[in-house]
């Protein structure tokens, strides 16, 4: 996985096998400004799983912001917007999860 970062974007990419479906990846923000992502293709014995944890500076992160694109190609890109210093998170509905 290769993570990018601007002043106001973190991009995360991965190209992923072709094995590897869209309903296969769950992506899930959990406190502590963590991201979690697992590709699992369930029906395959060797390289089938993938997994992530992704560990933002505490406040860096507006975790509300993720979004997930999965491309024809099998490449899956996260984007999460930053803060601007001293604004507040808008945190607090639990863990949010999608599911592609």
């Amino acid at each position: 996985m290769v993570i990018q970062s601007t002043l106001s974007t973190h991009t995360l990419s991965v190209a992923l096998p072709r094995a590897i479906q869209p309903e296969m990846v769950t992506v899930s923000v959990k406190k502590g400004d963590r991201l979690n992502i697992v590709a699992d293709a369930w029906h395959m014995e060797n390289d089938c799983h993938y997994e992530w944890q992704v560990h933002f500076a505490p406040g860096d992160a507006d975790m509300p912001s993720v979004r997930a694109r999965f491309a024809p190609d099998g490449k899956l890109t996260i984007t999460v917007q930053r803060r601007a210093p001293g604004q507040t998170s808008g945190y607090g509905r639990g863990p949010l999860g999608t599911r592609f």
